[in-house]
């Protein structure tokens, strides 16, 4: 009896140890407020207005390769540069290009990346993102849990200044647009 208990603890542990492995060995992922320095990356949709001239004024989807084609000018890079700095080179590109002589730009994000999200909930997948979400809200969002879900560790993988972080987060962290994040599955 005494061995069939001994073998059982070590059971226990073993599976104890291969629960705890995975998503802990990751760094947090910490809240960071986005606005204000928000980048902008593919999938964002702008609106670009050019102060008099409503024929350069309208809605660009930034491509896959990062770029916004706006009439008259070459493909800008717009990945990884706030709107702000995209008003300002397709100012310059207008001005450079003599379309416009002295161009006033603005650019706004009408909306922004889709979030991803997989793993142990009841619809995994894409989904709009929308200003202010937590990992929770995202998973509510996905249809809630799974039976097996695990809902107070998740992995998020995002993207950042041309590199891939990735971190463990609580269900209180805010996701950013293009975020992915994988619920994971509990053991008991």
């Amino acid at each position: 009896m005494k061995r069939l208990t001994l073998l059982a603890l070590k059971l226990f542990l073993v599976v104890t140890l291969v629960s705890c492995g995975g998503v802990s060995d990751l760094p947090p992922i910490e809240n960071e407020r986005q606005f204000g320095e928000y980048l902008l990356g593919p999938g964002d949709e702008i609106r670009v207005t050019v102060f008099g001239q409503p024929e350069l004024t309208g809605s660009y989807l930034v491509s896959d390769s990062g770029q916004v084609a706006v009439p008259l000018i070459a493909g800008i890079e717009a990945s990884g540069v706030t709107a702000d700095n995209l008003a300002e080179r397709i100012a310059e590109e207008l001005r450079s290009a003599e379309v416009v002589l002295e161009p006033s730009v603005s650019v706004e994000v009408r909306t922004y990346r889709p979030f991803f999200i997989l793993g142990e909930v009841a619809g995994p997948g894409r989904y709009p993102y929308e200003s202010d979400m937590t990992v929770l809200t995202a998973v509510a969002i996905a249809g809630g849990f799974t039976d097996r879900g695990r809902r107070d560790l998740f992995e998020i993988t995002r993207a950042r200044d041309g590199t891939t972080l990735q971190g463990q987060a609580g269900p209180e962290v805010r996701i950013q647009p293009g975020d992915v994040i994988r619920v994971l599955e509990r053991y008991f």
